[in-house]
């Protein structure tokens, strides 16, 4: 009797013990399943020192496409992930919604305001030197915050004052206000230097714009915010920008799918067949994959999603690195292929897009 009872006792020990040590058996698929974490530390986010000496974490949460009763949950759900780089912008028509998430994040203890890195744009309605400071202040009041870590210029383009976005005439054609974007550049360091911002960069700017903003300005933009993908790698104007101490932050990273001008046959990035046999090499989604590959070449990286598992995925890249061959295969899918020409803006005298880069 006493026999028996000590077997029972010795064999669900033993079952037991491999209940728990299983997982720790089965190391490969235990630690390189698809399966998202829920939060990734973010300590392991690497940073990229800007040429002011501050530091941006290289990935971040874009808010674009981001409509009102969605954001704000988004924006929570990207910093209980581990985010802590937000890019907002005033023309998203969202700050109100990205702002009250991070108060209440701030407010329940997640974060701290100097853990975050905080990032918006100046709208081109904005570009008189005269309406920089009140624009960053509505930015500003929008998001509850004091201070932003990053302010840059939307795009080089000034369209005229008032309440349209993109104001135009009867043929359709964009009203422009006759604004030079360097002036607009000397107004946001104008801004920069009384604190109200820590950093400025631009957006959507060619590189004979920029040699014109070095030539004519004092303060260097610490980035250039850019569609970039794997399609469209921006290889001319990375080399560039980052001859003058510029980074790069790419928009649009992943190739925007299902973007506003999509459509049918145009080649969809993560449909990639090649892609997706690397994403099985590495156990990781083919977003995961795209995004390494940004963080390899050192650009900064602001995908968008609303949906709390791609969120998580889309952070959960720094436990593995893309071999040379990998890299030199997604480098290869450029094609030059832009997606967003912004083809409405074509008439404007500094359309920033005629240029080969």
């Amino acid at each position: 009797m006493y026999t028996s009872y000590v077997k029972f006792w010795l064999v669900a020990l033993v079952a037991f013990v491999a209940f728990i040590a299983y997982p720790l058996l089965d190391v490969h698929s235990y630690f390189c399943s698809k399966k998202a974490v829920a939060m990734v530390n973010p300590n392991l986010v690497p940073k990229v020192k800007l040429n002011n000496g501050l530091e941006i974490p290289i990935f971040g949460y874009g808010t674009w496409r981001s409509p009102p009763g969605e954001v704000k949950q988004a924006v929570k759900d990207a910093i209980d992930a581990g985010y802590r780089h937000i890019d907002c912008a005033w023309v998203y028509r969202n700050e109100k919604e990205v702002g009250e998430a991070i108060k209440e994040k701030i407010d329940e203890g997640v974060v701290k305001r100097e853990d975050l890195f905080i990032v918006s744009k100046l709208w081109s309605t904005f570009h008189n030197p005269k309406a920089v400071e009140p624009a960053l202040k509505e930015s500003l009041t929008a998001l509850g915050l004091d201070y932003l870590d990053l302010y840059l210029m939307h795009n080089p383009l000034d369209f005229k004052p008032g309440n349209e976005i993109y104001p135009t005439d009867e043929s359709g054609k964009l009203i422009e206000e006759g604004v030079d974007y360097v002036d607009t550049w000397k107004a946001m360091e104008e801004v920069y230097k009384k604190g109200l911002v820590k950093s400025i960069g631009i957006s959507n700017c060619n590189k004979r714009q920029i040699e014109r903003i070095l030539q004519l300005t004092t303060v260097v933009p610490v980035t250039n915010q850019v569609e970039c993908h794997p399609y469209f790698n921006q290889k001319k104007l990375l080399e560039f920008c980052k001859s003058k101490g510029i980074t790069i932050t790419a928009y649009s990273p992943l190739g925007s799918p299902s973007h506003p001008w999509e459509k049918p046959g145009d080649r969809r990035l993560l449909d990639d067949p090649k892609l997706k046999t690397i994403s099985e090499k590495y156990k990781k989604t083919p977003a995961q994959i795209v995004i390494r590959w940004q963080i390899q070449r050192g650009v900064i990286t602001i995908p968008k999603s609303l949906n709390k598992k791609r969120i998580q995925e889309n952070i959960d890249v720094f436990d593995f690195q893309l071999t040379p061959e990998d890299v030199k295969y997604i480098d290869s899918l450029d094609c030059n292929g832009r997606i967003f020409p912004l083809e409405m803006w074509a008439t404007h005298r500094n359309y920033p897009f005629k240029d080969e880069y």
